[in-house]
C-alpha cells in the first residue's frame, strides 16, 4: 500500500474515532451512496461506485467553528492482470478504493476586529447566483470527473476572510498559496472537453503522449487572489468580484510531430500549461412576482498564449518550427441568464441560457446553452418524477441542423424513508459538430442510485 495513503486513512480513522467518544457540540454527518451506470449501446457497465461520506462538525464556543470532510469510496471494476493481484491483502486490484480529503477548516470569528471573520484551511468555495454553473466561480477548481454532474468543486487550502460593513454590506478577500487544477472524465467522456486532432491528409498517428507542465510552487507564480464585495439591493442579492490566478484546464503550448516511417505514421507528443487569467464578475438573484431570477457574468482577461508546432516539412521533409497562437489576449464575456417557478398543480420548471461553458476560452470560441428541468412531487413527496430534462448546445446559429447538442436526462427517484432515496435516471445524448455533446453522442446511459443519509 502507498505510504501516503496507508497515513492519510490512519489520520482519518483516528478523527472519527475521536469525534464518535467526545462530548458535547461535535456533530457527525453524512451518507452512503452506491451509483451504477450502464451504457445501452454496447451493454457495458461504465460506472461502479460505492461510497462513504463523512463531515465532521463543531462550534465549542462562540468564538470558532471547524468541519471536515471525508470520502471513503470503492470505485471502478476490478483490474487484476496476473495472479498475484489476487493475493494483495490491500485488494485493490480486486476492488478499487480510494479516500478523498475534500475540506478541513477552521472559523475564526471576531478575529481581531469585531466585524472580522476568517475561514482558514482546505475550503471548497463557490461564487455566483446560478444554478452549477457559475462563471464568476474561479477558486476552487472543478472537478469534472462525473461528467454529468457539474458544479462540483475540489477543496483547496485557503484563507478567506470576511468583513461586514453595516447589516447590508460583505466584503470577502481570499488567498490561494497553491495553485490546483482541474479534474477530467475518464474514458469515453474524456471527448467532451477536447477537440479532435486534425492531420494532414495521409497521416496517421501511432503514439500520443503528453506532459503538463504545472506553475512552480511560489507566490508569484502559484498563488491566487480573490475579492468580492455583496449586498442586497431592492430585494436583490447582487455581488462584484475579481479573480486573478490561473484558468484550471490546461491548453496545448508545444505539439512534436515526429513521422517513424514512409508511409505517414507518426508519434505526436505534446506539453499543456495552465494560462494566467483575471476575471472581472458580477451577479444577482431575486424575484418578480412569483417568479425567481438570477443573472451572473464574468469578463475574463487571459494571457495570450503562443502554441509552437514542430513537424516536418510538407515540401522538404525536414523538421521546421511553426508558431500559431493557441489563446489569445483578447478579453471574452461569459453569463448565464435563469428563472425558476413552481405552477399551480404543483409542477416546478427550472431554466437557464449560458453563453460560454467552463472549458470554452476565447471571443470566438463561446457556444450558446440552455438548460431545463421540469419536476413533480407526487404521493405526499414519496415520489419525485422528472419527464423533462437536460441541456442543448448550439454552436452555430447559421446551421443548426448541423451544429448542436442534446442531452435528454429524464429520472424517477422514491423516498421510502425520510433519509433514503431510490433513483433511476437515463442520459440520451445526440449531436452533430464541434460541441461538447456532439463530442459524446449515442453514449447514452442508464443509472441507478440508491443513498441513505444520517
Amino acid at each position: 500500500m502507498d505510504i501516503k495513503r496507508f497515513f492519510l486513512i490512519i489520520i482519518s480513522l483516528f478523527i472519527v474515532n475521536s469525534c464518535l467518544f467526545a462530548t458535547d457540540g461535535v456533530s457527525i454527518t453524512g451518507y452512503i451512496q452506491t451509483d451504477n451506470r450502464i451504457q445501452t449501446e454496447s451493454n457495458k457497465f461504465t460506472w461502479n461506485e460505492n461510497r462513504l461520506n463523512l463531515q465532521l462538525e463543531g462550534s465549542p464556543s462562540d468564538k470558532y467553528h471547524y468541519f471536515s470532510e471525508i470520502r471513503l469510496r470503492g470505485f471502478g471494476f476490478p483490474k487484476t492482470s496476473k495472479f498475484m493481484d489476487l493475493q494483495m491483502q490491500e485488494k485493490n486490484e480486486v476492488y478499487p478504493w480510494g479516500l478523498e480529503f475534500r475540506e478541513a477548516y477552521v472559523d475564526l470569528y471576531g478575529f481581531g476586529l469585531k466585524n472580522l471573520d476568517l475561514r482558514i484551511g482546505r475550503q471548497i468555495i463557490v461564487w455566483g447566483t446560478a444554478d452549477a454553473l457559475n462563471p464568476t466561480s474561479n477558486l476552487s477548481p472543478n472537478d469534472l470527473e462525473d461528467i454529468f454532474k457539474f458544479g462540483e468543486k475540489l477543496g483547496i487550502n485557503a484563507v478567506n476572510a470576511t468583513y461586514y460593513v453595516g447589516d447590508n454590506i460583505t466584503l470577502n478577500g481570499i488567498y490561494v498559496p497553491v495553485f490546483v487544477p482541474a479534474t477530467l472524465p475518464f474514458g469515453n467522456f474524456a471527448n467532451a472537453f477536447s477537440a479532435p486532432m486534425e492531420l494532414p491528409p495521409g497521416m496517421t498517428i501511432r503514439t500520443v503522449s503528453d506532459i503538463i507542465l504545472l506553475p512552480e510552487s511560489k507566490i508569484s507564480e502559484s498563488s491566487q487572489v480573490g475579492l468580492r464585495a455583496s449586498t442586497n439591493l431592492l430585494g436583490y442579492d447582487m455581488s462584484l468580484s475579481y479573480f486573478k490566478g490561473r484558468d484550471d484546464l490546461p491548453i496545448i503550448s508545444n505539439v512534436t510531430i515526429v513521422p517513424v516511417d514512409m508511409i505517414g505514421t507518426v508519434d505526436i507528443s505534446t506539453k499543456l500549461i495552465f494560462p494566467e487569467v483575471q476575471v472581472i464578475g458580477g451577479d444577482f438573484a431575486g424575484s418578480i412576482g412569483s417568479v425567481g431570477i438570477w443573472g451572473e457574468g464574468a469578463l475574463f482577461v487571459p494571457e495570450k498564449v503562443m502554441m509552437t508546432t514542430i513537424a516536418p516539412s510538407p515540401t522538404t521533409g525536414q523538421m521546421e518550427t511553426i508558431p500559431s497562437i493557441a489563446l489569445d489576449d483578447e478579453p471574452y464575456f461569459k453569463f448565464v441568464l435563469g428563472a425558476d417557478y413552481t405552477f399551480e398543480n404543483g409542477f416546478y420548471f427550472n431554466g437557464q441560457y449560458l453563453h460560454g461553458f467552463l472549458h470554452e476560452r476565447g471571443k470566438d470560441e463561446l457556444n450558446d446553452y440552455f438548460t431545463f428541468s421540469l419536476e413533480k412531487t407526487l404521493l405526499n413527496d414519496k415520489l419525485k418524477l422528472v419527464p423533462f430534462a437536460g441541456a442543448v448546445a448550439i454552436n452555430d446559429r447559421d446551421d443548426m441542423k448541423n451544429n448542436y447538442g442534446l442531452v435528454y436526462a429524464p429520472e424517477l427517484s422514491y423516498y421510502p424513508s425520510d433519509n433514503i432515496e431510490l433513483n433511476i435516471g437515463t442520459y440520451i445524448i445526440d449531436g452533430k459538430g464541434a460541441n461538447m455533446f456532439g463530442m459524446i453522442k449515442d453514449l447514452d446511459e442508464i443509472i441507478f442510485r440508491l443513498k441513505v443519509s444520517f
